[in-house]
């Protein structure tokens, strides 16, 4: 018998195995796109670099969209997040909308930062497991 997970959170298996009384089974896979997302997300709303770059791949490529390159890989966006993680003190970011199809993540945003509120769509795509493409809507 073959069972189809409905889980979203479970996402391609790569290994499968079972104890040596056959009551167990262990399952390896990626963390689905939606829990990469929202982990970026409470990085960036704690103002925590380390934890916001986690999700992240280390040749993540960020683009506006549709396919204009803005910069490539974890230390440039170190290099730009880093300084507006720590400054901006009422930095947040809320999602009011979400959609997550296949390896992609959609999110409508609320932005606050320096007592303004804007707007903000970001499409995230995982790749072997991380966040490794991102698209900013503007």
């Amino acid at each position: 018998m073959f069972y189809q997970f409905k889980n979203e959170n479970i996402n391609n298996i790569s290994r499968i195995t079972v104890n040596k009384d056959g009551t167990k089974l262990a399952i390896v896979a990626e963390v689905s796109p939606r829990e990469l997302a929202q982990e970026q997300l409470e990085g960036y709303n704690k103002r925590d670099i380390d934890a916001f770059l986690k999700a992240y791949a280390k040749n993540v490529k960020v683009y506006t969209y549709p396919n204009k390159l803005s910069y490539e890989g974890i230390d440039e966006m170190r290099k730009r997040y880093a300084p507006m993680l720590k400054k901006t003190k009422d930095l947040h970011c809320k999602i009011t909308n979400r959609i997550v199809k296949g390896n992609v993540v959609i999110d409508e945003e609320l932005v606050t930062a320096n007592g303004r509120k804007f707007k903000a769509l970001a499409i995230y795509e995982r790749i072997n497991g991380k966040i490794s493409i991102v698209r900013f809507v503007r």
